[in-house]
C-alpha cells in the first residue's frame, strides 16, 4: 500500500495501460473475478481481499477515481450504493462497510464492499488497515449525500491522506491500540469469537 500510495502521490493519474494501477480494468473482464454485471456496473471479488468478504463495484463508465466524480454522476453512485447493499444483504451474519478510498492507488472508480471481520492473509500493513478504519475511507452514503447536497465530493489533501494512513493502529471495535499488525490481527479474532458465542 505504501508503494502504491507514494506512486499515486508522485504521478498524475495517467498511468500507462498494463501498469499495475490499471489492474481493475483487467479484472472487470475476468470471469473468475466477476460476481455480477448490469448495464452500468460490474461487481468483482477483490483479488487481494482484506476481509472474508471483499467486493468492488465498478462503473462501466470510464471514471478514473472518486476525485473525478461530478454532479452528473449522482445517479450512478446511488446505483452503485444500491448494488452494494444487495451484496451485503446476502451475508446477514456479517457486518459490512461500503465506501471509497480518498486517494485510491488503482485506476477506475471502485466502491469497496468489505466485511468488518478483516480476517485475511492479504491484510498485512498499517496502510491496509488505516485505509478502511480512518477518515481515509469515505463511506458511500456520505459521498452520495455530499454529491446531492453540494454538487461535488470534497477531496482530502494528499498530506491529510498520508496522515490518515500513518495513524497509530487502533481496533475498530474497541479502544485497544496494538503495537503492530500481528498483535492487531490476534486481537481482532477475539471480537470474532465473541460474535460467535
Amino acid at each position: 500500500m505504501k508503494r502504491k500510495f507514494e506512486s499515486d502521490m508522485s504521478k498524475s493519474a495517467t498511468s500507462k495501460k498494463g501498469h499495475w494501477s490499471a489492474g481493475l480494468l483487467t479484472s472487470m473482464e475476468d470471469p473468475e473475478c466477476m460476481v455480477k454485471e448490469d448495464d452500468k456496473i460490474v461487481v468483482i471479488k477483490d483479488k487481494y481481499p482484506k476481509a472474508q468478504f471483499h467486493y468492488l463495484v465498478l462503473p462501466k463508465e470510464n471514471i478514473l477515481s472518486i476525485r473525478q466524480v461530478k454532479k452528473n454522476h449522482q445517479d450512478l453512485l446511488m446505483h452503485m450504493h444500491e448494488v452494494a447493499r444487495g451484496l451485503v444483504e446476502k451475508h446477514t451474519d456479517h457486518e459490512f462497510i461500503m465506501g471509497y478510498h480518498a486517494m485510491p492507488s488503482m485506476q477506475r472508480l471502485h466502491l469497496h464492499v468489505i466485511s468488518t471481520d478483516f480476517c485475511s492473509p492479504c491484510l498485512k500493513t498499517k496502510y491496509h488497515w488505516n485505509s478502511f478504519t480512518t477518515p481515509f475511507f469515505l463511506h458511500s452514503s456520505d459521498v452520495s449525500r455530499q454529491l446531492h447536497e453540494e454538487g461535488e465530493v470534497k477531496n482530502i489533501s494528499p498530506q491529510k491522506c498520508k496522515d490518515y494512513l500513518n495513524t497509530q493502529l487502533k481496533c475498530h471495535k474497541c479502544t485497544l491500540q496494538p503495537k503492530n499488525m500481528p498483535a492487531l490481527k490476534r486481537h481482532i479474532l477475539t471480537h470474532i469469537d465473541k460474535q460467535k458465542q
